[in-house]
């Protein structure tokens, strides 16, 4: 297994990404090639790990922001495929992006997860992520 971070927005990519994100979410539509374009080029990091044929089994996506009291970062959409789930893919997209985060002079990195995402929550916490007492809410449009 290796990870890198993606840089272009190949068909291999797309491609993946249309295996990927049905296995993240049931109401989000694989992104197209002209938004990983737009992802890649702002402040979003893209993480992806493939398999030893090469083929792509994992993705994560840290985002970097400054805001008045410093770099800050997110881990956000963390898939791993349904075959390669259990074989450390997971931790080694984590690592990477933490180890991103790290060198960039991110003052935190935060993420959520749902508490029925048992395996990825025992991660979390094994990397050193610390759980918070906080609210969390969203807003979305109409």
């Amino acid at each position: 297994m290796s990870v890198e971070r993606a840089t272009e927005a190949s068909d291999e990519l797309v491609d993946g990404f249309r295996r990927l994100i049905p296995q993240l979410s049931r109401t989000a539509a694989p992104p197209t090639p002209a938004e990983l374009e737009e992802l890649l080029a702002g402040n979003t990091l893209l993480f992806v790990s493939r398999d030893s044929s090469g083929t792509l089994n994992g993705a994560l996506s840290l985002v970097l922001y400054r805001i008045p009291t410093g770099l800050r970062g997110r881990v956000e959409d963390v898939v791993v495929d349904e075959s390669a789930r259990g074989q450390g893919v997971g931790e080694a997209l984590v690592r990477a992006a933490l180890a991103a985060a790290a060198e960039a002079g991110a003052r935190s990195v935060g993420l959520t997860s749902a508490p029925e995402r048992e395996a990825a929550n025992r991660l979390y916490r094994r990397l050193g992520f610390e759980q918070r007492a906080t609210n969390v809410y969203v807003w979305r449009p109409g």
